[in-house]
């Protein structure tokens, strides 16, 4: 018997799915495309490792157990699988034609639709993923500067200029190590000690896994103004969930570009870079950015169908309704459990558990938590990214199985039972260590 969104009384059967993995392994590093949606970010022996289909917000793996996603494809899926608008207008323009010889329409649409919706869109580029946008952008700020040196804060994607200031830098020269540099989230006076005269830009996620203070993004503005750095906002996850112009309306901060992924296209690869005239039209011959899929139609089709329904359908303020729902109960849970190690965190477009290591490993905290909700029919990463598809009864039901996880969790940690608790391998770092990582400057001893 297959398990279904309930209280299973055991875990899902997984041979086809570890099947599946085996073979994979002998062809693709690591067994996956995504890093996120790979086996090291679940608990191995406990999780499926396969997704067949899905409908809605739920997921059917390749055994057939049932789950409801709380991943969405990490993050892409705005109105949830299947959404039959946006499947209607990619099967419509299949029938049309995929890639064409010359410009096409929906080109100048999506672009006009983008405009509309997000500040600052003065001119706008498409590619087909955000680590392209967000590489891009930071060409254009060193072209339009004449300075060479990239301030970062979050994750950026696995080009060279980014993914040099993580642990996982090899094979990128140490030049361009030498160009990029980071700085920590809601520390203004770091960054301004960071911020000298030859950094071309600062490049930051608006939202990372807090909320930003006060004055902490207007404050950035200004110091990029001040110093004459481009600002960029990587909004591959804030970008029309947040709000539907995304962080420069939810805060009402202006960057000199921004760039979108995600969201836009519901589940389509599509990347977006806006921003404004002046430095986008060094793209018309200074700076050379353009792609053969930049303009293939299917994506711009789903785009096109995919913004005019979180307008339509006021998505934004449906996922938020929802996360400020689950955040609000799991709060008064764990407070009513006096549960330290765990917290609920983040802007309701995206609330997450944070796990404090001070008593046991936060990964296996993880772990323990994941493999519970799974029992249950519950595919969780970490985040709870809700979409159009989900209500408030799957909310409900999400807090209903926390009631359930989260007790037994803290009689693990009082007892330091909690690895012993864990059916599986736990769950991996993606990075070593990601806090005052290759900043600039360095972290006093």
């Amino acid at each position: 018997m297959t398990n279904g969104v309930r209280h299973n009384p055991s875990d899902p059967n997984i041979e086809r799915s570890n099947a599946w993995f085996e073979r994979s392994k002998r062809l693709i590093p690591a067994g996956c495309q995504t890093l996120a949606k790979g086996p090291g970010q679940f608990v191995d022996g406990v999780a499926p490792k396969l997704l067949q289909r899905g409908r809605g917000a739920r997921v059917w793996d390749v055994d057939g157990n049932e789950y409801l996603d709380l991943s969405m494809a990490v993050g892409p899926l705005s109105l949830g699988y299947t959404d039959p608008d946006v499947d209607h207008a990619i099967r419509e323009q299949l029938e049309d034609g995929i890639s064409f010889s010359l410009v096409h329409p929906l080109e100048v649409e999506v672009a006009e639709l983008v405009r509309e919706y997000v500040p600052g869109a003065e001119m706008v580029r498409y590619s087909k993923t955000g680590a392209d946008v967000t590489s891009a952008a930071v060409r254009l700020a060193r072209a339009y500067t004449g300075r060479d040196k990239v301030l970062a804060c979050g994750y950026h994607g696995w080009h060279d200029w980014y993914i040099s200031v993580t642990d996982r830098h090899a094979g990128v020269p140490e030049s361009t190590r030498a160009s990029s540099y980071t700085f920590e989230y809601n520390d203004l006076d770091g960054l301004e000690r960071a911020l000298t005269d030859d950094v071309a830009c600062v490049i930051l996620e608006p939202v990372t896994f807090a909320a930003p203070t006060a004055n902490f993004l207007r404050g950035v503005r200004d110091l990029c103004t001040r110093r004459g750095a481009v600002l960029v906002f990587d909004e591959m996850w804030t970008g029309f969930r947040l709000a539907l112009g995304g962080a420069q309306e939810y805060f009402d901060v202006r960057a000199d570009l921004a760039t979108f992924s995600k969201a836009i296209a519901n589940g389509m690869p599509l990347g977006v870079l806006t921003g404004k005239a002046e430095i986008m039209k060094l793209c018309e011959r200074d700076v050379f950015f353009f792609t053969t899929f930049g303009g293939e139609a299917l994506s711009l089709a789903a785009a096109k169908a995919t913004l005019r329904k979180l307008r339509a359908e006021r998505v934004p303020e449906h996922i938020a309704a929802l996360g400020a729902q689950l955040h609000t109960g799991l709060t008064a849970l764990l407070e009513e459990l006096e549960l330290s190690c765990v917290r609920s965190i983040g802007l309701p477009y995206r609330t997450m558990l944070g796990f404090d290591g001070t008593e046991c490993d936060p990964l296996v905290l993880k772990s323990f938590v994941q493999q519970e909700l799974i029992r249950h029919g519950v595919l969780w990463g970490g985040f709870h990214n809700f979409s159009l598809a989900h209500t408030r009864d799957d909310v409900d039901y999400v807090l209903d199985a926390y009631s359930e996880i989260l007790p037994r969790l803290r009689a693990a940690v009082a007892c330091g039972s909690v690895a012993r608790e864990l059916r599986g391998r736990p769950v991996e770092p993606v990075f070593r260590k990601t806090t005052k990582f290759h900043t600039r400057p360095k972290p006093e001893a």
